[in-house]
Parts: C-alpha cells; structure tokens; sequence
C-alpha cells in the first residue's frame, strides 16, 4: 500500500490491523472507513484554480482542515476549464487529505478514463465520483467537441470491471488493478420525481457505493426520496450524502433556480432571504439549520457542504451545525506550501 496512504489513515484505524472488505474491494481511504465505521460524514470540494500554482490548492484546501473527511476535485465543472481534477487530488494527496477525483464522461473516451483511473490509483486517490457532465453549451468553451463515450452508469460499470475483475473493458489484464471506492450523484429535487429513486437504484446496480445529491433546500422532498430509498433497501448498498451549502442572497437563490437544472429552493427559503438584515449571514444560519435536520433523516449517512465563493465560512458551518458530534476529522499539521 501506499505510504501516504497509510499515513492518511492513522486517525480511523491502525494500519497494521486488517481492512474493512465490502465484495472484495479493500478500503484504503479515510473517507471510506468513516462511512464503513458508522459515523457521520461530512464531504466538501474544490474549485480548482486557474492556475498552475500548487499553493493556490493547498490555500483553498486548508480552509477545511480538521472539519471534513474527503474533498471533492471537480472536474470541468459547469463545462468551465481549470486546474484538472487529477492534479488537483495529486496536490491534496501529497498534502495528506483525502480527495475525491471526479471524472465526467464529457472531456474523455473509455481509452482515456481507463488511463486516469490507473494514474489516480497510483498516486494514492482512493476514491472517485462518476459524472455524465455538463454540456459545453453552457460552458466557457460552446466550440468544444463533447466526448460522451461513457455514460455515468457505463462508467461506474468501467471503474468496477478494472477493480473486481482486473482488467481492461478491452478484457485485457491488468498487471496491478486500482482500489477505488467508487461514487456517483443523484438529484432528489428534479422532475419527474418518482423516477429519481429508480435512477439511484440503476447507479448502485452499476457498483456506486457512495452517492452525493444536488443541494437540498427542501426537507419534505428529501424526506420522500430517502423514505422510498430506505424501502427499497438502497440505503443498505451505498452510502447517501446529502448537498447543502450556503445561499448569498435572495436575488442569489433566484437565478439559481432559474438557471440550474434540478435546483430547486422553495419560497419560504427566498423570503427569509429577502427579509434579513444581513442575507449573507441569514443564508449561513439556513444551511446550518438544514444540516441539523438532515442529520436525523433515516439513510442519510452525510453531508456535502458545497459553497462556492462561500469557502471561508465552510468550517464554521460545519461546527455550529454539529453534524460531527464529537469527531474531529483529520487535520493538517504545520501547514506548508506544496512546492514543484
């Protein structure tokens, strides 16, 4: 195993003790040995830079440092160019935290995913996210070509295929397979609802072992999806975290739900917004509060804090809310600068 790895780890389990096993897949990510050992989790992500600087990484990084399990490196997010989500999990493990490498099927053919699972593997990256991705129309870049070899499910098929079977989806053997605790999304809150659970059961039939959901501003709707998961059993065979994050502004929540598909905030969360003296703070207190209640929802067994141009207030959100309880997650000592 990795060194790095084993030292990432210290503060889960004892790294000469045997590892927790699910099918097969042996765990050697943190992230992956919180969730197994029953706790809460809490997950948060990075909006890579446009940058070539490691120390822009780093900075953003260790605004969660001790608050957080896993850090998620988006990848092309919003068909947006930026730092690439595998240099940035090589930069965040190099510096001892625990990322999540996305990968959209948008950007790659299977040739190239395959080859980007390998090297996430090699460099310690335990644990991965499989996305469709973001149309490039809405992107920086409409000209771009878009790929779409894989979809998200035949994706998480790949990733599973190159790990429990060690090999290629070509069928050729692989010399050393990867050990990637693989993950993937759903969105709760987008029409037509009562096809959203059918579709979580599709990913976690493909092999999603941990799945991430569109920010929820609504309880009642994430009450339904979750009971109708829980029913099915799906709570069972993969790991639900829940998307919160903050809201800047009522004129903020608007074109949020105008603009992004599957958003969805309810009025009453638009008008407290609009009434408060200070929205920015109001929206903090709104976040912290959903977190609170959405700890207590049957299957859930976390939360993804994202808060974008909001990362500053990530740690104290996740304090007050108390979604950790007792737990400290790991965090990085004598901070330093990643150098080339």
């Amino acid at each position: 195993m990795n060194k790095n790895v084993i030292e990432m780890d210290r503060d889960i389990i004892d790294p000469t003790a045997p590892l927790p096993k699910l099918e097969g897949h042996v765990s050697h990510t943190r992230f992956e040995r919180v969730l197994r050992a029953g706790q809460f989790a809490v997950t948060t992500e990075i909006a890579p830079p446009d940058s070539a600087d490691p120390a822009e990484v780093v900075r953003r990084a260790d605004l969660f440092s001790g608050v957080v399990d896993a850090i998620n490196a988006t990848d092309g997010s919003g068909a947006n160019c930026h730092m690439s989500s595998l240099g940035v999990c090589a930069i965040l493990t190099k510096n001892g935290y625990s990322p999540i490498i996305q990968m959209s099927c948008r950007d790659r053919n299977r040739i190239a995913i395959q080859g980007d699972v390998l090297g996430a593997a090699a460099i310690g990256v335990g644990s991965v996210l499989c996305l469709s991705g973001d149309d490039v129309s809405v992107g920086d870049h409409p000209e771009a070509k878009p790929v779409f070899d894989l979809d998200s499910i035949s994706l998480i098929k790949t990733i599973k295929t190159m790990r429990d079977k060690g090999q290629f989806l070509s069928g050729r053997k692989l010399d050393k397979p990867p050990s990637q605790f693989i993950g993937s999304t759903i969105n709760p809150f987008a029409p037509p609802l009562k096809n959203r659970v059918d579709q979580l059961a599709k990913k976690i039939d493909a092999g999603a072992e941990f799945i991430q959901t569109q920010y929820c501003f609504d309880i009642e709707m994430l009450q339904s999806f979750m009971t109708q998961a829980v029913d099915k059993g799906l709570t069972e065979r993969a790991f639900i975290l829940v998307g919160t994050g903050p809201l800047a502004s009522a004129r903020t929540a608007r074109w949020l739900r105008k603009n992004i598909p599957g958003i969805h905030i309810p009025d009453a969360i638009v008008d407290r917004l609009e009434g408060a003296e200070n929205p920015r703070l109001e929206g903090r207190k709104i976040c912290i509060e959903l977190m609170a209640r959405i700890k207590e929802i049957e299957g859930v067994k976390g939360v993804h804090v994202m808060a974008y141009k909001q990362e500053i207030h990530v740690k104290s959100i996740i304090l007050e809310s108390k979604v950790l309880g007792d737990r400290q997650p790991w965090a990085r000592s004598n901070p330093k600068v990643f150098r080339n």
